[in-house]
């Protein structure tokens, strides 16, 4: 399980990432680096919060996880 500040900054970072390679790209396309940044950032701002959702969602999911094993002694 995971703390929701653990989840938070993995969502910031991964957006930050995903938002410089993106604004790469249009610019590349568009040659216009305002309407670049304006473009990503509305649709991060988006992805960042539907990420962390997506996250709080799959630590609650069962599937794939190992099980602890108890401690003995």
């Amino acid at each position: 399980m995971e703390h929701p500040k653990r989840s938070i900054v993995k969502a910031v970072t991964w957006r930050l990432t995903g938002y410089i390679i993106t604004v790469a790209a249009v610019y590349l396309y568009s040659k216009n680096m305002r309407e670049s940044v304006v473009a990503v950032a509305s649709a991060d701002a988006v992805k960042m919060f539907l990420y962390y959702y997506h996250e709080r969602v799959w630590n609650k999911v069962k599937f794939g996880r190992l099980k602890k094993e108890d401690y003995q002694i």
